[in-house]
């Protein structure tokens, strides 16, 4: 059973939902990404998405292409970001870590060698946007005999063809957009979220995490009552630009914020009736 698989089934046991940040690697600098990613944990992170940076994203909204540019201006590559994860694993052997990020540079390094040294490293999935799955059938049969679990995204106007399609290629948990748009943005339809979900880990038999829009801890109690998992990335983002010198308590503490509500569903507190 993989790192991730674990960790859904004792939530699912402890009836919690799983808290997952995203961070951009080598962001604010490549020297404060492990003390940031421990930060995540301290906080009460189950799984760590880490942001490949790249030049040309398609669903990264302004705050993490600020972040992503900002990395690669200080030299964090596919390579270091894989050194980052094997200087985590040095004392974190048990939370998941996901590598978020675009195709180029997987291509760049060859996907064999890619899952191998991910893997190697100490990455258990990798969720490439622009890899639909009905296309990398090839890299998701790859992933997962190299010991990854290849994670997909789903969006409001995903059809139930696309469903099937990530039902067969994709493993770990689903990744679903909760609204039409890039990262960060503010419209978060819970109702049409609640609809969706069912419907989902009917299809594809995974558990769902939910993503886009979540920036407080009243939004990740919403969605945390109807998902599996609470995915946040551009208002941790947002945390570490505004806090020069204190990154990591902030965030810290930014996390400790939205565990709390999440775990105020698993006690009976604030649940969507």
């Amino acid at each position: 059973m993989s790192r991730i698989q674990t960790v859904f089934q004792r939530l699912q046991a402890e009836g919690r939902k799983a808290l997952i940040p995203f961070v951009t690697a080598g962001f604010p600098t490549p020297e404060l990404s492990l003390p940031l990613m421990h930060a995540l944990v301290e906080g009460g992170a189950d799984i760590i998405e880490l942001g490949v940076p790249f030049s040309d994203p398609m669903a990264d909204g302004p705050t993490i292409q600020r972040a992503s540019e900002r990395a690669l201006a200080q030299g964090m590559s596919l390579r270091k970001v894989l050194e980052l994860v094997r200087a985590f694993r040095a004392t974190n052997a048990d939370t998941p870590v996901v590598l978020m990020g675009y195709a180029n540079p997987i291509e760049a390094m060859g996907a064999e060698r890619f899952v191998a040294d991910a893997h190697g490293a100490g990455v258990d999935g990798v969720l490439v946007v622009d890899y639909p799955p009905e296309e990398c059938v090839g890299f998701a049969a790859t992933a997962k005999a190299g010991g990854l679990d290849p994670i997909f995204l789903l969006a409001p106007t995903s059809s139930e063809q696309r469903y099937a399609d990530v039902a067969r290629a994709g493993s770990g948990y689903i990744y679903y957009v909760s609204l039409k748009g890039v990262t960060g943005s503010a419209k978060l339809d819970v109702e049409e979220v609640a609809r969706r979900i069912p419907q989902i880990r009917a299809a594809v038999g995974m558990p769902v995490g939910v993503g886009f829009g979540i920036r407080d801890a009243a939004s990740a109690r919403a969605i945390g009552a109807v998902a599996d998992a609470v995915v946040i990335g551009s208002r941790i983002i947002e945390e570490i630009e505004h806090s020069p010198g204190e990154e990591v308590p902030r965030v810290a503490a930014f996390m400790r914020d939205i565990r709390v509500a999440l775990d105020e569903l698993a006690a009976g507190k604030g649940a969507i009736q």
